[in-house]
């Protein structure tokens, strides 16, 4: 699935991967954030952080008529406060989707898949 931009010199597709790179960017420089899950951890292995060449295992991408709308699954911190760094996941992704992409992001779903204590492995 792509998304399609058009500009007045012609058409834009961008791949969910594309979209899927960024927005695992976007997520991983939150403090709080210790990195990506695949959206099938119990098939994928749940313990496994993803790597930058694997974000799209950790992001789904779905149009809308508004835009996108995007999940993020990831793996945070011990003792910081979920709803905080999940609303700094949001305001960033949907920040850095159209200010890169220029893509309009209706909404960022974020989904905590593992809690990592520091030190863990």
């Amino acid at each position: 699935m792509t998304v399609k931009i058009n500009t007045k010199d012609g058409q834009i597709e961008l791949s969910d991967d594309v979209i899927a790179t960024v927005v695992g960017g976007s997520a991983t420089e939150i403090f709080g954030v210790v990195g990506m899950a695949s959206k099938s951890a119990i098939r994928d292995n749940f313990q496994a952080l993803l790597g930058k060449e694997n974000y799209a295992k950790g992001v789904v991408v779905k149009s809308t008529d508004a835009g996108i709308a995007v999940d993020v699954y990831t793996v945070m911190s011990y003792g910081v406060k979920i709803s905080e760094v999940s609303k700094n996941i949001q305001e960033r992704v949907k920040f850095n989707l159209e200010n890169q992409l220029g893509i309009k992001t209706e909404a960022v779903n974020v989904y905590v898949q593992n809690i990592k204590v520091a030190g863990e492995n």
